[in-house]
Parts: C-alpha cells; sequence; structure tokens
C-alpha cells in the first residue's frame, strides 16, 4: 500500500470516529486560538526549517493532484534558495504554483521562518491569479508588519492533540486558524477554517519528513493529495 493511500485510510478513519463534518465539534470551530505577539524578535528566528512535520529544505518539490468542481488540477511547490526580510526576520520564500488544465492559474510566494523552539512561522505571502496568461487578482496577499498585518504559527514544535493557533492575521484578507485534530506516529491531522468563509473547512494531513500530503475541504469534498517529492 502506498504512503498517501495509508494516509487517507488515517484520515478517514479519524472522520469517521467523530471528527467529520456531521459532528458537533465540525460544525462550530473552537474559539480562542493562540494569537501570536504583534510584534516579532529577529534573533529568535532561522532559515533553517527542519520542523519533523513540515520541513522546508532548499530545492525540495512537491506535486500534488487537485480534484474540485473546477475539474483536475495541479499543485507544485518548491522551496526556492531565496530569502526574504519580513518585520526584521529573514524568511524563507517558497513558491507555490497551481494549474488548470495545464494552464496557470495562481502563483505564490510565501514566507516561512523557523523560531528556536522549532516552531514554523508564516510571515505572509505575494499571490496572483491568472486568466489567459494575465493577472486579474492579488487578493489573499499580506505581509506581516505591514497594514496592520501579523504573522502566525503554521506547524508547532510539538503539536498535541486540542492545540489551536492563528496562522496568519490581515482583517478581511487572511485570518486563517487551525486546531490538532489528531497526532500519530509518522503524521499529524489538522483542522483548518477561516472566518472570511464560516461554511468551509480543511482536514490536512502532514507526514513527519515530508509536510502536508493531503488535503480534504469540507462541505466541497474538493481533495489534494501528494503525488511526487523530491528532498532537498
Amino acid at each position: 500500500m502506498t504512503t498517501s493511500r495509508r494516509l487517507l485510510l488515517v484520515l478517514v478513519s479519524v472522520l469517521a470516529t467523530g471528527a467529520g463534518a456531521g459532528s458537533a465539534a465540525a460544525a462550530a470551530p473552537p474559539a480562542g486560538p493562540v494569537v501570536p505577539p504583534a510584534h516579532l524578535d529577529p534573533a529568535r528566528f532561522s532559515t533553517t526549517i527542519d520542523n519533523p512535520y513540515l520541513p522546508f529544505a532548499p530545492g525540495t518539490r512537491m506535486v500534488y493532484r487537485e480534484r474540485s468542481d473546477d475539474g483536475r488540477g495541479r499543485e507544485v511547490v518548491t522551496v526556492t534558495r531565496r530569502t526574504k526580510v519580513v518585520e526584521g526576520v529573514e524568511t524563507v520564500v517558497v513558491r507555490d504554483r497551481a494549474f488548470l488544465a495545464g494552464e496557470l492559474v495562481e502563483d505564490t510566494r510565501d514566507w516561512y521562518a523557523q523560531d528556536r523552539r522549532g516552531n514554523v512561522w508564516y510571515l505572509g505571502e505575494d499571490t496572483k491569479e491568472y486568466e489567459n496568461g494575465t493577472v486579474v487578482s492579488t487578493k489573499g496577499s499580506w505581509e506581516a508588519g505591514v497594514n496592520g498585518a501579523r504573522g502566525g504559527l503554521i506547524m508547532p514544535a510539538n503539536p498535541r492533540p486540542g492545540m489551536q493557533y492563528r496562522q496568519e492575521y490581515l482583517a478581511g484578507e487572511a485570518e486563517d486558524k487551525a486546531r490538532v485534530v489528531s497526532v500519530f506516529a509518522d503524521s499529524v491531522l489538522t483542522r483548518e477554517w477561516t472566518p472570511l468563509e464560516p461554511k468551509r473547512f480543511e482536514y490536512k494531513l502532514y507526514a513527519r519528513g515530508v509536510g502536508t500530503v493531503l488535503e480534504l475541504s469540507v462541505p466541497s469534498g474538493d481533495r489534494e493529495e501528494l503525488v511526487s517529492f523530491t528532498r532537498g
């Protein structure tokens, strides 16, 4: 059995035991996530991102297969060797490109850094949506420290069931939050949502030594699965 298939079965099993869309817990995300501080100390951060569940070594490349109402697509995530200083913190630039029917529909640069404890922080993104090769939107772009935006945790150093945290913040643009649902020997399952889309949320499965391997959106059923992984 392939790793992706085994992890999919794990996700299905967890949802079937009470964490699924039909449960009361899924209907209303818990309140009170951990809120990162307003100001970050650059001296406490590094561009070495080696968190077991979200390692971002330069040169790493991940390809995902997507299935949605829009059709079947592909997403290519590449950890570049570029860095960007955000709010005084040097971050790693991760490029994320989405394709639909072979055509580029979104191109994003995300900025990450890891603190001394091993927490991976998300400090912003520059995103562009395309139609017929032309940029039609940059909605969702944000940068910590600019216009009231604040960074957040994307993967805790020691994830535990029930742990909650804010992943990003820019009022009206980027307000993602997350809760750890389950922790296994080699994977972590989270439930992620945003108040901007209260009827929608995602389950994400992170594998040790790899990162995100599976995403399942509720209630749409959209699915994204890792099909290729090249370690940097």
